[in-house]
């Protein structure tokens, strides 16, 4: 990657929110958008902590209802474009099979 270009950079909570816990962790990607590829995945860590009691402490209930919408959101797309997916690679095979993979088909390499 080099300048100039510009990077999406996307966020996923990597579990379900839990009240019993004063962490949450994000899987991250970050991608080039002239290329159009990854160019780095990370691990972020995030520690909630009150500054004013100078401690880690748990997940607020409102924390806790935004991160609940937010991991059902991620598992709703995962299915559906899950679905998508396999269902285009079934496309693809199809095709696939209807083209060369019949019998005696063959392959042209471009010789005289």
């Amino acid at each position: 990657m080099s300048w100039p270009d510009r990077v999406s950079v996307y966020h996923k909570l990597h579990s379900p929110p839990s009240s019993a816990v004063d962490s949450f962790t994000l899987d991250v990607l970050i991608l080039s958008e002239r290329h159009q590829r990854i160019v780095a995945r990370c691990v972020e860590e995030i520690v909630v902590y009150n500054y004013r009691r100078g401690e880690k402490t748990s997940l607020q209930p409102f924390m806790l209802e935004q991160f609940g919408q937010t991991w059902r959101a991620q598992e709703e797309a995962k299915r559906e474009n899950g679905t998508k997916a396999s269902e285009l690679v079934e496309r693809v095979e199809c095709l696939e099979k209807s083209s060369w993979n019949r019998e005696g088909a063959v392959e042209d390499t471009g010789g005289s």
